[in-house]
Formats: C-alpha cells, sequence, structure tokens
C-alpha cells in the first residue's frame, strides 16, 4: 500500500486540552477542531485499513459506523461524569451480525503516551469463554504456536485456577485469563508517519494466529 499520513500531532494535542477542559461547553465550542483532526482521519484510516484487514480474513470489518468508538463516554451508570473519552478507539472485529466489543478481532487506541494495537478477544461471555479453555487444554502445542512471540496483557485474570480445570497445568496461567488479547505498542510518531497503514497492517499480521484460534474456540467464522 502507498505511504499515506493520516494523523497529525494536532490529534494528541486535542486529547490533552480535552483532558484538562473535559466539559460539555469546552468540547461545543471545539467540535469543528475535533472533526478535523481526529474523526475525519480517523474515518480515511478506517475506510482505508478495509483492504489490508481483509486480506488478513475476509471476514473482518473495517467501516465507520461500526468501528471508530463514540467520543461519548456512558455515564448513566458511572460515579465518573467526565462526559468524553479522552482517547481514540477503533475496533476491527469478526462480522457477527451486530456491532461486539466481545468478538474476536483487533483494537486500535490512540492516546498521549499510550498508543497501540491488541488483537484477540476481550472478556468474552460465559460459554466462549469455557470454549476457550477446553480449546487450549485440547491444543495445547497450537496455543504455544500462536502466542509464541507475542505479549499477552496479564490484567485480566483469576487468582485461582477456572473452575473444572486441573492447578497443575502447564498453561494454567493462560487459563486464567478473562481476555485472551496480545499487544502491540506504538509510537505517536509512528501513528503520524507515512507508513503507518503498513505498520497496522503487520501487527495485525503477526497477531493473526492468535485471532483465528479464538475464533474458530468460539465458533466465529475467520
Amino acid at each position: 500500500m502507498p505511504s499515506k499520513s493520516y494523523f497529525t500531532p494536532e490529534v494528541f494535542e486535542f486529547l490533552l486540552r480535552l483532558k484538562r477542559n473535559n466539559r460539555r461547553e469546552w468540547f461545543l465550542k471545539n467540535k469543528a477542531k475535533y472533526e478535523q483532526v481526529i474523526k475525519e482521519p480517523c474515518v480515511r484510516f478506517v475506510c482505508d485499513a478495509a483492504l489490508p484487514l481483509h486480506e488478513i480474513s475476509s471476514n473482518l470489518r473495517s467501516d465507520p459506523k461500526s468501528s471508530l468508538f463514540r467520543i461519548y463516554r456512558d455515564i448513566r451508570f458511572s460515579n465518573d461524569k467526565r462526559p468524553y473519552k479522552t482517547h481514540v478507539g477503533m475496533q476491527f472485529s469478526l462480522s457477527t451480525g451486530s456491532k461486539d466489543v466481545h468478538a474476536p478481532g483487533y483494537y486500535l487506541h490512540l492516546e498521549p503516551g499510550g498508543c497501540f494495537v491488541c488483537g484477540g478477544i476481550w472478556q468474552p461471555d460465559r460459554i466462549p469463554l469455557l470454549r476457550i479453555r477446553e480449546a487450549i487444554v485440547a491444543k495445547p502445542e497450537e496455543w504455544k504456536k500462536v502466542t509464541k512471540g507475542l505479549v499477552l496483557s496479564d490484567e485480566d485474570k483469576l487468582s485461582r485456577p477456572p473452575k473444572g480445570f486441573p492447578g497443575e497445568h502447564p498453561l494454567v496461567n493462560d487459563l486464567k485469563r478473562k481476555s485472551f488479547i496480545a499487544l502491540i505498542d506504538l509510537s505517536e510518531g509512528q501513528i503520524c508517519g507515512p507508513k503507518f497503514m503498513n505498520e497496522f497492517t503487520k501487527a495485525s499480521k503477526k497477531m493473526a494466529p492468535l485471532v483465528e484460534f479464538l475464533a474458530k474456540a468460539v465458533e466465529v467464522k475467520w
């Protein structure tokens, strides 16, 4: 894919300003800037990402309506009443018929000092979670192969082995996981550079065997 820049340092400058001024009045005054430096570049990136992601799996979705997360926070049941997110999120999940943050796929996160792309499945429901654990037990060598060279997030784990699984299993630390996510960090320079799409695609391909393993485990078409 030809080199093409999507984002500028202004995306991070805006997010820093939003963090300091997380109020509806401020955002409304600066909404046009948000549209210019964040939303419109994200839409272009999501549209262009469709082709390279399709080459990884024809069932990966990449379109602005389903891929780009809203900037607005859901504060209905939260004690934190700040109305806006101070990061940008884009999801590229395997087609399941609806937008599902728990579906296998990829997620791109843009935040000052904390950009990354991840692949896998986040907090699957009880039955898909059980199927993943059963797949790890049934295919331990394949699991080792698809995770080799990847850094899996350890933030979402049980303190004890899950019920019904042996505590002495050699992969017990993986069986304790409630999310199965590999992360690849990105710099702001990469995000704003002309080769970002190529770097995003390269990272996605590196994590593809893991995403495919998880998709097959939860019976989602790869």
